[in-house]
Formats: structure tokens, sequence, C-alpha cells
């Protein structure tokens, strides 16, 4: 350039760039944290206090400055870049029905050899055999050719499911194949997501991405404070940072792999917003649901012994569907697919897992402080008598025996032999505090847990959802 334009003041420059980021808030407002926000708006009310301070730039003299940029070698690298070998990596998963030539199909490689040496050897053989769902990448030339194969799946030993996973390799060498098989530690990635309900929970956390295992613990968390059947509402909102696993840095496809979630929140529209954190007991080294107050979420008895389902019938007087005569109704009904999980409500032993006339396959439970539960119709019973159970496990599967019209959950909660609404007894209970030893502990958890659904509940702005 060889003329010279009249140079914007310090302050005019300063001014135009708030207005422009301003501008870019109003209209990118969900795409921005509160936190960024400040800290942008705090550096350009900084910048506009000190600029006028500064002298005028259009007197500041100019000077021109010419240097030449070398281009070392670019012949060189050009001709290095076009003989460059490619090679390709494309990622898949087994399927049931899987051949070796299907799978490689899928893959992109064209390698008779290859196909053929998975096809004989031993180890190699095991890609395509079993359960399909293993995660599958191929390494190959620019002619198909296959240099690498890497094939990850869980863990063969079952005392090692839920923190090992199996890693079988087949590699190419001077055009000749070799196969090993290793077992590896799972690693841990710490991840964000949030999601607002539309319809169910499950399809926005679908929506959100988030696997079916974190959903169901995003239930128990909070299952002894919310009402997933009665109380979830179009808008409701929740944030949660979670634990996942990772095989060689990929997210795992098997469910049992999925992780912990370390902490969430519900934000229920024109209520009430309740936050959960997953806390050890360093001394015993057992883990709870805490509020971020630091008061148990593990109350006596899980408000539902469903995690999904939706009421057919309360705790009152009813038509019965059957004998068509009004009586008492001593428990709730829940309507849910058969098959679907049933729950132990709390600690427990098993009174009885059999047939009971009309109940027809049914598991009762005997609970501390004279309380006992029963859950009727089952397809299956998954307990014997005797066995103790703990809150949320499963105990049987909801079915369609005995005296019912449709597949659902007939149960009852008794307190010394007397019929109570189960609804009001789940809501009872202490709710224990944080031991004093490791309040300290617990806070700094509590803090970073703060920080990071802020910032899980910004990326629905990110994502584009809506509110």
């Amino acid at each position: 350039m060889t003329g010279r334009k009249p140079l914007e003041s310090i302050k005019q420059l300063t001014l135009r760039r708030l207005a422009s980021l301003q501008h870019f808030a109003h209209h990118h407002r969900r795409r921005l944290s509160v936190a960024m926000l400040a800290a942008l708006g705090g550096f350009a009310v900084a910048a506009f206090g000190i600029a006028p301070m500064a002298p005028d730039a259009a007197e500041i003299p100019l000077q021109l400055v010419t240097e030449a940029v070398p281009l070392p070698e670019l012949d060189r690298q050009a001709e290095e870049l076009a003989t460059h070998e490619l090679e390709l990596w494309r990622s898949e998963l087994t399927r049931s029905s899987d051949t070796a030539d299907s799978l490689l199909r899928r893959l992109g490689v064209s390698d008779p050899a290859a196909s053929a040496f998975i096809r004989a050897d031993r180890l190699a053989r095991r890609l395509i055999e079993g359960r399909g769902g293993k995660m599958v990448q191929a390494r190959t030339a620019a002619d198909g050719t296959l240099l690498e194969l890497v094939s990850r799946a869980p863990s063969q030993d079952e005392r090692q499911s839920l923190t090992h996973f199996t890693r079988l390799t087949i590699t190419r060498a001077e055009g000749r194949f070799s196969s090993r098989m290793e077992n590896a530690a799972l690693q841990t990635q710490v991840r964000m997501g949030s999601g607002a309900i539309r319809s169910t929970l499950f399809a926005a956390t679908d929506e959100a991405g988030l696997p079916d295992t974190i959903a169901a613990q995003l239930v128990e968390a909070f299952s002894t404070e919310i009402d997933f059947h009665r109380e979830l509402r179009k808008g409701d909102r929740f944030s949660v940072v979670f634990e996942s696993l990772t095989a060689d840095g990929l997210p795992i496809t098997w469910n049992e792999g999925t992780g912990r979630l370390l902490a969430a929140e519900f934000m229920q529209t024109g209520r009430r917003t309740s936050q959960v954190l997953w806390f050890t007991d360093p001394a015993t080294g057992k883990g709870a649901y805490f509020g971020l107050d630091g008061r148990s979420k593990k109350r006596g008895f899980l408000a539902s012994p469903l995690a999904f389902s939706r009421i057919a019938s309360s705790f009152a007087m009813r038509l019965h569907p059957i004998f068509q005569t009004w009586r008492a109704h001593n428990g709730i009904d829940y309507s849910a697919p058969k098959g679907t999980p049933v729950q132990a409500v709390g600690d427990a032993v098993v009174d009885k897992a059999g047939w009971q006339n009309g109940y027809g396959n049914v598991v009762s439970l005997t609970h501390a402080g004279g309380k006992s539960t029963v859950y009727a119709h089952l397809s299956q019973i998954d307990v014997r008598v005797g066995q103790r159970v703990t809150q949320g496990q499963t105990i049987g599967l909801v079915g369609a025996t005995g005296w019912a019209t449709g597949p659902h959950l007939h149960f009852e909660f008794r307190v010394d032999g007397q019929v109570q609404d189960p609804q009001i007894i789940a809501r009872q209970g202490d709710t224990p505090t944080i031991d004093p030893a490791s309040k300290t502990r617990f806070e700094m958890l509590a803090l970073n847990a703060r920080s990071g659904l802020v910032t899980a509940d910004a990326l629905r702005g990110y994502r584009g959802n809506s509110d």
C-alpha cells in the first residue's frame, strides 16, 4: 500500500468491539455460558476504562517494513507429498451374521489373503464368532489391502468384565499375517450432557446422547425425591456429569462397561431444582448419592419398584377389572411391558417367592421395622426364599400371571401387617449427613460438581435444543 488511511482511536475501536460483542451475545445468548459472558464483558469494560488514557492512534507515526519471507524447498515438499503412500482407517461394529468377507467389505478392505487368514487362524476367527457388537478398526493401503486390524470386545474373563476388555490385533508384515490377543484395562473419561423433556425421559436422554445405563442411574439418583411417573413435565431439564469407560480412548459399545453418574441436576419447570453428587466414603469404600448440601439422597425406600412406567390404578377404592365390583385396592398397579425389570424398593430378606392364587407369580420381602412389600403378577422370579436383597436389585420381571387383564405390576406396602399407601411410605425416612471427617473433601467435590453442571447445561445451547 502506498497511501495512508486515517486510523480510529483506540477508544472508538473498543466501543465498536463492545457493541459487536453485545450484538453477538444478544443473538447467540444460548451458546454462551454465564461465566463466559461475565468474563468477556468484564474484559470489555476494563478496556473501555483504560483506553481514553492512551495517546490518539491517529497521531502515532507509521513505518512501512518490508521483509521477504522465504519458502524453503517447495518443490521437494510437493514431490514427497505426491509420492507419500496413503493409509486409510475405518471403523465398524461386527454383526452376529458376519463372515470374514462381509466384515472386511464393510471396512473397505479388498484383500482375499486377509479374509482367508481370518477364517483359518484360531485367534483371528474369534472376530466373527459369538455375539456381534465388537468394535473393529482396519488400516488399509491405498489399494485396499489390509495392513492392520484391531478388535475390541468385552473381556472373556467374567471376573474382569467391568474393568477390562479384550483386544485382538491382526497385523501384516513382509506379506505375512499374524494375530495376538491381550486383556487390557478400560480407562475412564469424564463426559457431560444435558437435555430437555419433550415426551419421555428416555427419549430426552437418547436425544442428548446419554447411554441407557446413565439414564437409569439418573432415575435412581432422584428416585426418593421425584416421582417420574406423575411429576415429569414437558420443559423439565436435566444436566449430568458422568464417567464413561473407554477402550484405547474409544467409547465402548457394550452397556456393562458404562461408568458411574457422578453428578446431576434436574430442573422441574416452575417447581424446584434438585442436585445430586455421587460420594464414596473413604472409610468404608461405599458410595451413595448426596445432595450438594451433604444430605443423603438414599432413603429407606424407593418411590417406585419400576424405573419407567405409569400408574394404572392407585391406592384407593376402585371397580375391579375382573369381578366388576367396587372394592378397596390395597396397592398400586404399574402398567409396563412384559419383561420390565422389577426392583426391590429397599434392603430386605425374601419371605415368599412363588405362585399365590390371584397374585400369580409373587415375591414378598420383609424389611426392617415391621415393614414388608409385595410384588405380584410377575412373569419371572429372580430371587429365592431367605435371600438378602439390596435396594434397587432386580427381583423379577413384569408379567400378567394370576388375575391380570394385561402386563402390569401390583405393588403393596404393609406396616405391621396393615396395608399403607406406598407413595406416602416412600417419602418417609431419615437423610443422614456426611461424616465430619469427610466434609472438606465432600465440599471440594460439590464445588467441582456445581461448575460441571453449569457447563453441562450450557451444552444444550450449543446443540440448539429448546427449553
